[in-house]
């Protein structure tokens, strides 16, 4: 390897160590509960406002607490760190459903089954906010406010 060649390789590294460390020091994942870097059980994230009630049979319960930066990938799942068997006891935060652990043939699984894992494709947070386009909705029966 000839001295040029080496002293590009030196810079890259670097250039590559330095940089790590600079982000290293100048983010703290700690201060954030909505990182998925958080260590499995290690955030208790409160609820922020009381559960609004649901307009009908079946709706998936509504999350009372903000999820902004919260991952859900096909390797991670932030809601389960709180919601999740192991979890839920010392969080305090509502079990996932069994209901949740069963594939599309109906056999229980000891995971949560892929068709459910995805948490916000169903549940989504809860606000209060006046509707974006006008509906003529109204809870069942028994349901809403």
């Amino acid at each position: 390897m000839n001295k040029k060649m080496l002293f590009k390789w030196m810079t890259a590294l670097v250039f590559l160590v330095s940089g790590a460390l600079w982000a290293a020091n100048s983010v703290d994942l700690t201060q954030s509960p909505e990182v998925s870097g958080t260590p499995e059980g290690s955030v208790k994230m409160p609820k922020q406002q009381g559960r609004m009630a649901l307009n009908y049979v079946n709706q998936p319960p509504m999350i009372p607490h903000s999820v902004d930066g919260y991952q859900v990938s096909k390797n991670t799942n932030r809601c389960l760190q709180c919601h999740g068997v192991e979890h839920y006891r010392t969080t305090g935060a509502p079990r996932v459903s069994p209901t949740h652990f069963m594939d599309s043939d109906g056999k229980v699984l000891s995971n949560v089954a892929p068709r459910r894992y995805f948490c916000l494709q169903c549940h989504v947070p809860q606000t209060d906010a006046a509707p974006i386009v006008e509906n003529t909705f109204t809870p069942s029966k028994g349901f809403g406010n």
